[in-house]
């Protein structure tokens, strides 16, 4: 029973799972193939180079593994690093604190370093513990570069300085969920040794790809690294490729095709203009949220995310009641606040395949919400604003020029 129908279409405002576009929508509506004909690793071989230019890396493999980005977490760490291994991790969200927990699981010695939640990775301390680890005991740095929870975007380049500064051959591991794709990411400049994403984020698609990309040097701490894996080992899949029949294991089919279609779509915008696009739907949402007099989780502008906005609201309103009402009376679905700023924050999600036209819909939605459950806004304040920026920033549409 589709319990969840209303009238018009739902409007899906949470930072993953994303809005899927109609193209996607189309190419995913076909029957299976036997993936071990010709048809399925010629596509996937054209997959596999496209994809490498969604991480901007021309030296990097890529791994399309029928997973989330919790697994794609674990075939980085794993393929790459040893039981009792060092790890410096960063916890300023819930994504990762999970992230954390699995690598703890996984018995990594890990070093965390706390930030208040709504600040950015604390790159000082990182700094200290380099310079001391003269040893060079620390195997890998750990990051999340883009932390949904809070809104926090991290700064890649500013990490990867801090290593060369001090020599360090620590492998450079970036969860990279909600930000590749969307987000200025460079995998070849920044150093990076292993990046991640998942399908149902930037990439407009379904859940079930997590997608792993693998420097020349993070291939070769895969041959000696001794953390058990069998579904995630990045030899089996190395050893189809070699074969030219590219999978170890049954892919969906389904989704193939979907990721051929969402890739087309970001090229024919182009990925640097995505990128823009995403910068307005981020300011955007600041705007409004300033207009409506609330503040940003996010503490700094250095910080700030084109991907997701965490809003903080006044000590007397549950923020998780802001998230019900839209849900059950405006159709608009947006995020709850997690662990330790739950109740404390809402979320609007702003990433994938997603116009200004449809995020004036959601702050406009979010506007109502806010008036229903007391808190005094200016109808038309956080939309005008948003307005009054758009108007003067969106570009025409290149194909319609």
């Amino acid at each position: 029973m589709d319990y969840v129908y209303g009238p018009g279409r739902n409007h899906l405002f949470v930072p993953g799972p994303v809005n899927i576009p109609e193209p996607v929508i189309r190419a995913m509506n076909r029957n299976n193939e036997d993936y071990r004909s010709p048809a399925i690793p010629a596509l996937t071989k054209t997959l596999l180079e496209d994809v490498k230019k969604i991480f901007k890396t021309t030296s990097g493999t890529p791994f399309l593994i029928p997973t989330t980005g919790t697994g794609a977490w674990e075939s980085a760490l794993t393929n790459t690093l040893s039981p009792g291994d060092r790890i410096v991790s960063f916890l300023i969200g819930q994504f990762s604190l999970l992230w954390i927990d699995q690598q703890q699981r996984l018995n990594f010695n890990v070093d965390v370093i706390e930030s208040e939640w709504g600040q950015g990775a604390n790159l000082d301390i990182l700094a200290s513990k380099l310079a001391a680890d003269t040893a060079h005991t620390i195997k890998a740095i750990c990051i999340v570069h883009n932390e949904t929870a809070t809104g926090v975007t991290n700064n890649l380049a500013k990490v990867r300085k801090i290593l060369d500064d001090y020599r360090h051959p620590a492998l450079f591991l970036v969860d990279g969920v909600s930000s590749i794709g969307a987000l200025d990411f460079r995998m070849d400049e920044w150093g990076i040794d292993v990046s991640i994403t998942g399908s149902q984020k930037a990439l407009s698609l379904p859940t079930g790809i997590g997608f792993v990309c693998a420097s020349p040097k993070a291939l070769e701490a895969s041959k000696t690294a001794k953390s058990v894996r069998v579904f995630f080992d990045w030899k089996d899949y190395l050893k189809f490729y070699n074969m030219g029949t590219f999978w170890p294991y049954t892919p969906s089919i389904q989704l193939l095709y979907g990721l051929r279609a969402a890739l087309d779509l970001i090229f024919e915008e182009g990925l640097d203009n995505v990128i823009a696009r995403h910068s307005r739907l981020g300011k955007a949402t600041r705007l409004a949220v300033e207009a409506w007099g609330l503040k940003n989780c996010t503490q700094k502008e250095e910080w700030f995310s084109d991907t997701v906005t965490a809003v903080l609201v006044p000590p007397y309103i549950d923020s998780s009641e802001i998230v019900r009402r839209g849900w059950k009376r405006y159709n608009l679905s947006l995020g709850l606040g997690l662990n330790k700023v739950a109740g404390k924050v809402f979320r609007i999600g702003h990433l994938g395949n997603l116009n200004e036209l449809q995020l004036l819909g959601c702050l406009a939605g979010v506007e109502m919400i806010l008036k229903d459950v007391g808190y005094p806004v200016k109808l038309g304040s956080g939309v005008g604003a948003a307005c009054a920026y758009l108007q003067n920033n969106i570009p025409l549409i290149p194909s319609r020029i």
